[in-house]
């Protein structure tokens, strides 16, 4: 006897709707893609603000005075380059209570005005605390 078998289907991938699909793919990312534009570089300048008189009385404040090369003076005293940390905890120690006022040159670079910052909060001044004057040129 002979039986009837239904003639096995090979197993293939479909290729040319695969290529189809790729292709849309392809043009959809081609067509959304946003490419990356170059920044222009901008020079800043740090803005200032003119004094305004007022009759409220403030403390008086040491000032930390630097000029556009970066030397730092804390109340006419030098400071050397690096030590501005241990000065001002030094200087602390010393006049306790006593509040900070920061005078910059405006050619300071911004990078040297962080690191005066940080070497403040480092100190454990907050800079909240220390109100900043940028000197114009003269």
């Amino acid at each position: 006897m002979h039986f009837h078998r239904p003639a096995r289907k090979r197993n293939e991938v479909p290729i040319v709707p695969m290529i189809d699909i790729l292709f849309i793919l392809l043009i959809f990312f081609i067509v959304s893609t946003q490419f990356k534009k170059p920044r222009n570089v901008l020079r800043i300048e740090l803005p200032t603000v003119r004094e305004v008189p007022s009759s409220k009385v403030t403390d008086a404040r040491s000032v930390i005075a630097v000029d556009a090369l970066g030397h730092i003076t804390l109340d006419a005293l030098n400071v050397p380059e690096g030590l501005l940390q241990s000065y001002l905890a030094a200087y602390q120690k010393q006049n306790p209570g006593r509040k900070l006022e920061l005078e910059a040159d405006r050619q300071l670079s911004l990078e040297r005005l962080l690191g005066i910052w940080d070497s403040l909060i480092k100190a454990g001044i907050p800079i909240t605390d220390v109100p900043a004057r940028i000197r114009l040129p003269q």
